[in-house]
């Protein structure tokens, strides 16, 4: 397999807390690559290391050791303002309280990134407008997240997260604030985006849903990988 087929690898990778002077291994000794178009999940009992994880991958936590590679570039040895370039450019996040910016517009919340990577307004626009039609938010575009459903905001923040273009996209439990019907459809519409535009997904969730849907499940117990199996259908 191609280098370039490879968005994220990890190498060995460990994290250890200390809680009152006791060290806690969250991760430990995790060997990973995730390639580009996998919509893969990671699961597992809570305490299990899968938010740690998606935060390494994110670039949100460092490793105690071992190394992280997103995009071909050692995240493990960045200094904080080029971690924080690396997440503006490769990497978007869709987090389960949507964080949105609430004086914002849908359009203006998915513009926000873009603006910050100075992409001329034109290209901003366009790609915003064609995004929230894209998930059926056409006629919503100028109302603020206080006057949107919790499935319309979650959707907003996955338009925000891939109007960017990031190489990778990390939804945390995206489906635990939806109903089901609201959910199903967040991922079915995800995807969908996978399926069609090529986006990398890793999502973290305890929701069979999301499970059922993915192409890949990464099974992790005490901070090691269980299992990882891909689907063949």
């Amino acid at each position: 397999m191609s280098t370039i087929d490879v968005v994220v690898r990890l190498e060995d990778v460990t994290k250890v807390y200390r809680q009152n002077s006791v060290a806690v291994h969250a991760l430990a000794g995790i060997n990973l690559e995730i390639r580009k178009s996998d919509f893969a999940v990671l699961v597992g009992p809570s305490g299990s290391g899968k938010t740690t994880l998606l935060n390494m991958i994110g670039g949100l936590d460092s490793p105690t050791s071992g190394s992280i590679r997103v995009g071909g570039e050692d995240i493990g040895h960045m200094s904080r303002s080029q971690l924080s370039r690396l997440r503006l450019r490769e990497i978007g996040f869709v987090f389960q309280e949507f964080n949105l910016i609430p004086v914002l517009s849908a359009l203006e919340n998915v513009e926000f990134i873009m603006l910050l990577q100075g992409v001329p307004e034109s290209e901003r626009r366009r790609r915003s407008l064609s995004l929230l039609q894209e998930l059926g938010l056409e006629g919503l575009e100028h109302r603020r997240p206080n006057e949107l459903s919790g499935g319309q905001q979650q959707r907003v923040a996955v338009a925000r997260a891939i109007a960017a273009e990031p190489i990778i996209v990390l939804p945390d439990e995206p489906t635990a604030n939806l109903d089901s019907k609201a959910g199903g459809a967040l991922m079915d519409l995800m995807r969908r985006l996978n399926e069609e535009k090529g986006v990398t997904f890793v999502f973290s969730t305890h929701d069979p849903m999301v499970v059922e849907r993915a192409r890949r499940v990464i099974r992790l117990r005490d901070g090691q990988i269980e299992a990882d199996e891909r689907k063949t259908a």
